[in-house]
């Protein structure tokens, strides 16, 4: 059995081609997942946030821990192999990872935390602003497509997230050794809006498709996975499908890690999350919704 995940020129979606649109149309109202393709971010701007990325998951356990912020659920700086754990689930997710979010000013809310620079490595920081703001930008272009295919003028989605708390994560999936255990991130839907995956170097992302079997998505480095989140799929009343997926560890042979870095696009705190698709009166702020979320999932 296949799951078919379109891939979809971006340009295409750009210029409101209509078939384009239609295909977008379909993949979130089906499954929540769609392929990008022609997105126009820098290939050499992913090779180096690829870089940086396994530079700073190289430094010593004493070096990545300093970075560590329990006392806010890890909203900026590291979080630690084991600490992460699906909605549901009694086992951790076998990773750690690193969450970056955008340059803040005193525009923004005061809930949404600075940034952490990293005085070990000196291109860090300006790698992980320079990719944040592409996929953020990126990401406006995506929502703003999303309001056309649900009768929604263009810019619907702009005020929601112009001064968001968005993340770019960068996880490292260590070498899994315990054959008993593939799963590197266990079923798990994401609470954001959308999130856009960039370009994995390795597959093992896999969507459960509608009669629960799990379809594996090939990694393209020079692809966007987009998949909508929990807080989209809310405020469409289930129009727009946030689907369940997962990481599986596929090496037979010697054990190898895996890196990735997915960017989960949320609304300012204050944006109160409710229907956009008809009179439902429920009711939930963006900063309530992430925080009960982040206490299921063990981060605080």
């Amino acid at each position: 059995m296949s799951l078919a995940i379109p891939q979809i020129s971006f340009e295409l979606i750009k210029d409101k081609n209509a078939d384009a649109l239609n295909q977008l149309s379909s993949a979130f109202k089906n499954h929540g997942f769609v392929t990008l393709t022609n997105h126009g971010l820098d290939d050499k701007l992913l090779d180096q946030a690829y870089e940086i990325t396994k530079k700073f998951f190289a430094l010593t356990p004493n070096l990545k821990q300093k970075y560590a912020r329990p006392d806010t659920g890890g909203a900026r700086g590291y979080t630690q192999f084991g600490k992460e754990t699906a909605l549901g689930e009694s086992v951790a997710d076998l990773k750690e990872f690193w969450h970056h979010g955008p340059e803040i000013d005193e525009t923004y809310d005061a809930r949404i935390r600075e940034n952490l620079p990293v005085e070990e490595l000196e291109e860090f920081n300006s790698v992980s602003t320079k990719l944040f703001k592409e996929l953020n930008a990126l990401g406006i272009s995506v929502l703003q497509s999303i309001a056309l295919i649900l009768n929604k003028p263009e810019d619907f989605f702009d005020a929601w997230v112009e001064k968001g708390n968005s993340v770019l994560r960068m996880i490292h999936y260590p070498p899994v050794t315990d054959k008993q255990n593939l799963l590197r991130a266990r079923a798990h839907a994401d609470i954001n809006l959308i999130t856009l995956l960039v370009g994995a170097e390795e597959s093992g992302l896999e969507v459960q498709h509608k009669d629960g079997t799990w379809i594996p998505i090939e990694a393209a480095s020079k692809s966007i996975v987009c998949n909508i989140g929990d807080m989209m799929q809310l405020v469409t009343r289930g129009q727009l499908k946030s689907t369940i997926h997962r990481v599986v560890d596929y090496n037979t042979g010697e054990p190898k890690a895996r890196y990735s870095i997915p960017f989960f696009l949320h609304p300012s705190p204050d944006v109160i999350l409710k229907s956009i698709v008809d009179d439902s009166t429920d009711s939930v702020s963006a900063h309530d919704f992430l925080e009960e979320r982040i206490r299921q999932i063990k981060l605080y």
